[in-house]
């Protein structure tokens, strides 16, 4: 959805939501001390981006929201 309108933040929150679990995968592999920390943030990005996907029935879209939801539940383990 990036780049195409919307009814709502699905095409900003997919961005966002990569994004953020690219930063939480940077931060692993450095060993930062804010990985526990960043990894509730992520959570909750993939949590809002699952949200707004949800709304769609773009297979793609609900293909993202399932995604996103596995990835918050990840983010919360490592938390």
């Amino acid at each position: 959805m990036a780049g195409k309108e919307s009814m709502n933040d699905c095409p900003k929150c997919c961005i966002q939501c990569v994004d953020a679990c690219d930063a939480l995968l940077k931060m692993m592999t450095s060993d930062s001390a804010y990985v526990k920390q960043y990894a509730l943030l992520c959570a909750e990005i993939c949590e809002y981006c699952a949200d707004h996907c949800e709304e769609h029935k773009h297979e793609h879209c609900l293909e993202c929201a399932k995604s996103c939801r596995a990835c918050a539940e990840a983010c919360r383990k490592i938390a």
